[in-house]
């Protein structure tokens, strides 16, 4: 046995004793671990005539796992370090079938495989099942053929007071059906929800367990997830959901949505408002970071508790550490987003620029794809934003491209050109552009001439004539703050003794209670709500002012206006912006006078005004080029979602102060129609695969001989006269605090990895290794993660612990964090890491 061999069965033999398996027996039962079991293979096999005739062999399975009567139930095939479980694939599942085995791990200690032979293929586990676990798993037997043939119709969730409605004559009656279905509330599923539906069952049929539905903003994404649900619950292929979000609002819009369409059948929670009884419910609804938090998805959850698990807004809720979670459960995944990667085509990817947000984005949602088993780019099910306006359910904007004197001038090639004085005191020309705009450049009349635009030609409520619902989107919180004042003091000129500066608020994290704002928003009740009209329920604040808050997944369909007060770069951002305005809306829904509201009739949402102050519609309708990379200056895309969390009100100054008057001098109203903007077109275009790559180095990945592929990069690609490419030139295009290695950046270029991680975000992967296999006690979580962290980083720290000179901890800043650790951990911690994490990784 090779040391890389004998090193796995070493991790091998802890993990399973970790997870509760016994390898002799205890006070806990009988040993339920065999070693080296030697059987009898029974195969077919062709004699020379080409005739069936069994033949037998023997075999040895490394790892027999039983049951607590003593019958085999997991056959555990252990391969060496080096090579990929995976490789064992095919002989652990004869050995698992001639022992009647429905289970299969498959380990190189590092890496981890579980395999249910009746539903599919091996999925990626962090730890080992127990025997508890196992065992619960076994009597669980879906049934994939009841799923499949499941009768899903439009009344499949129907939301009524009226159980009998088929049977009644105003229902049958062609005449007077759809009035009964608005009097009654009945809800149906649309056409295309149930084709979503069907998908799923197709899918399956043919052996698939993972999906990706791509369905526009406004579409139903929650609704469809409910008939979901109850799919796979009713046919018995789950015992339990969990839909997993990203954002608190999501978390409890979801949870009042399941709750309203699933009452009767099952039960709903949210996690952290239930978390002694969520096992007791049906569905668990809850936010990534709460699983996340102290990796509490390990400590609290089994890998098969959720049979079923759905991710929302996946093209963000699978990034970085939160693939772990999304991971760790073995059953089925659905990923749903209003995003898809149809926008970038022909990337060189040699000439990647980190600069470029697209590159990003492309890689994020590549992974996306591939995550959700659609590594073809198709996903399982798509409805495009132009699908739904062409069948009437959504609505296209009246773009409102207004431009001052200034913001043309910062969007002109030659910039906003300024004479300022430098250190020494001489006047020095300064060019600014739009990037720069409440950055380096600051004019407080340009922003009052963006507030003034907006509240001249805003939509106004139907209902009211007041300002209709607004989201301004702004360039960081220190700009959300300005532009809130503004629009208070414009609202208290305009509508005198109306607002008592609540007509606008901020909605940014650095404000106490902004989620619950963004709900209020939505349930029309943010400062109280029937300002103008007490029969009329809506909102009494007319406009969120945020950042990137209220970007994803906000759903608050009576909103009339958009404002984009900062520049957009990112395709993807743009597109999910936009979506916040597309949902329809009846307005005589929130009058609460019935005799009003019938003299009145339905009250529809038509369009909804897109205020660009920044050409930013003009950018992706025009200049941004889809099919070439485009480098921008670096922190370009300051809309992120990471600016609104990081960039609070800063006392920093500007570098120019514009005094100059401004005013919008351009303003042009474009009604987009059924065709969709152009990014709508790119958003759902078939992605054309016209990447030119080196055929030797594409066999290779596809191959997976990385090594022979990076030798080969290293003797024919790198310092040839063409291009002259070397390692260090491309690390230092990649501006991160360590030291990439070629594997990585290959890696990166075939989509393998989604990005280049930070050295904090792989201690924390580390760190989680470590913690799945010795989980320290709550008390001691923090402080083994810190000296983890202060071991590997710090030499001086590194060499304390090492020499055993635990007097120096009193000069160390991490010593109080080594003396708070059981004995146990003091000495797990640093035998981990010399065995299995490579420092040279963290090197800067």
């Amino acid at each position: 046995m090779s040391s890389k061999e004998a090193k796995a069965r070493i991790k091998i033999n802890k993990l399973l004793e970790e997870a509760g398996w016994r390898f002799f027996d205890t006070e806990e039962g009988k040993a339920n671990i065999l070693l080296e079991n030697n059987i009898k293979i029974t195969e077919k096999k062709l004699d020379e005539f080409g005739e069936d005739f069994e033949h037998t062999k023997n075999g040895f399975i490394d790892f027999l796992l039983l049951d607590d009567k003593g019958f085999p139930i997991v056959v555990l095939e252990a391969k060496a370090e080096n090579k990929n479980p995976l490789f064992g694939k095919e002989q652990a599942r004869k050995y698992a079938q001639s022992q009647g085995c429905r289970f299969v791990i498959l380990s190189n200690g590092n890496i981890h495989y579980f395999w249910d032979l009746e539903r599919g293929n091996p999925l990626l586990i962090s730890k080992f099942p127990s025997p508890d676990a196992i065992q619960g798993y076994a009597n669980f037997k879906p049934d994939k053929n009841r799923l499949i043939e499941e009768i899903v119709e439009e009344d499949y969730i129907v939301l009524t007071q009226k159980p009998d409605y088929k049977d009644d004559p105003s229902y049958k009656n062609e005449a007077t059906r759809q009035e009964f279905i608005i009097k009654n509330k009945l809800r149906f599923l649309r056409k295309y929800q149930l084709l979503a539906v069907k998908s799923i069952q197709n899918a399956v049929g043919e052996g698939k367990d993972r999906f990706l539905f791509e369905m526009a903003t406004g579409t139903g994404k929650t609704l469809v997830s409910a008939a979901i649900i109850k799919l796979f619950l009713r046919t018995g292929n789950s015992r339990r959901v969990l839909f997993l979000v990203d954002r608190l609002e999501l978390e409890n819009q979801a949870y009042k949505a399941f709750r309203e369409y699933l009452k009767n059948d099952y039960k709903t929670v949210i996690y952290k408002e239930n978390r002694d009884d969520w096992h007791k419910a049906e569905i668990v609804v809850s936010t990534i970071q709460t699983f996340l938090s102290k990796n509490r998805y390990k400590r609290l959850f089994s890998p098969d508790d959720f049979d079923l698990v759905i991710s929302d807004e996946a093209h963000r809720s699978i990034g970085g550490n939160s693939r772990a979670v999304f991971e760790y459960f073995i059953g089925y995944k659905l990923g749903l987003t209003a995003t898809p990667k149809n926008y970038l085509k022909n990337i060189d990817i040699t000439k990647l620029g980190e600069n470029d947000p697209r590159q990003l984005e492309r890689r994020l949602l590549l992974d996306t794809y591939k995550t959700f088993g659609c590594a073809d780019g198709e996903p399982t099910f798509r409805y495009s934003l132009i699908d739904g306006v062409r069948d009437g359910f959504l609505v296209n904007p009246i773009v409102v491209d207004a431009r001052t004197e200034i913001t043309t001038q910062l969007l002109a090639d030659e910039g906003y050109a300024v004479t300022i004085q430098d250190e020494d005191g001489k006047d020095v020309e300064e060019i600014f552009d739009h990037k720069d705009f409440e950055k380096r450049f600051f004019s407080e009349n340009t922003n009052k001439a963006f507030c003034k635009a907006f509240m001249e030609n805003a939509i106004r409520d139907p209902i009211t004539n007041e300002i209709g619902k607004t989201i301004v989107f702004c360039v960081s919180q220190n700009h959300a703050a300005k532009i809130t004042q503004i629009l208070n003091e414009m609202a208290h000129q305009i509508f005198p003794g109306k607002y008592n500066s609540d007509f606008a608020i901020q909605v940014t994290s650095s404000i106490s209670d902004a989620q619950q704002f963004t709900i209020n928003f939505a349930n029309n009740n943010l400062s109280g709500s029937g300002n103008f009209d007490p029969s009329y329920k809506t909102s009494k604040t007319r406009v969120c002012v945020t950042v990137a808050m209220m970007t994803t997944g906000y759903d608050c369909p009576d909103i009339l206006n958009l404002c984009l007060m900062r520049p957009i770069f990112s395709p993807t951002e743009f597109v999910q912006i936009k979506g916040r305005g597309t949902r329809k809306y009846n307005f005589a829904n929130d009058l609460t006078d019935l005799q009003r509201k019938n003299q009145i009739g339905d009250i529809q949402k038509e369009h909804f005004k897109l205020f660009d102050f920044f050409a930013n519609c003009e950018y992706f309708e025009e200049k941004f080029n889809y099919d070439e990379v485009l480098k921008l200056p670096a922190g370009a895309n300051e809309g992120s979602e990471d600016n609104d969390l990081t960039s609070i009100v800063s006392d920093a100054p500007y570098e120019y102060h514009s005094d100059q008057v401004d005013q919008v001098i351009a303003l042009e109203q474009t009604i987009i129609g059924t065709e969709g903007m152009k990014v709508d077109r790119m958003y759902f275009e078939k992605f054309e695969k016209t990447i030119v790559e080196h055929p030797v180095i594409r066999q290779k990945a596809d191959e997976g001989k990385w090594d022979e592929l990076i030798d080969y990069i290293e003797k024919n690609v790198f310092n040839k006269p063409e291009e002259y490419f070397t390692l260090e030139k491309l690390r230092q295009s990649i501006h991160i605090d360590r030291r990439i290695t070629l594997r990585e950046i290959i890696e990166k270029i075939f989509g393998v990895i989604p990005y280049f991680k930070t050295k904090d975000e792989l201690l924390e992967e580390e760190f989680d290794k470590f913690d799945s296999r010795y989980l320290p006690k709550e008390e001691y979580f923090e402080y083994a993660k810190t000296v983890f962290k202060a071991y590997i980083l710090d030499f001086e720290f590194r060499q304390i612990i090492d020499s055993g000179n635990f007097a120096r901890l009193n000069i160390s800043p991490y010593g109080e964090a080594f003396k708070k650790l059981p004995a146990e951990l003091r000495k797990a911690i640093p035998e981990y890491i010399k065995d299995n994490v490579p420092l040279n990784k963290f090197v800067a």
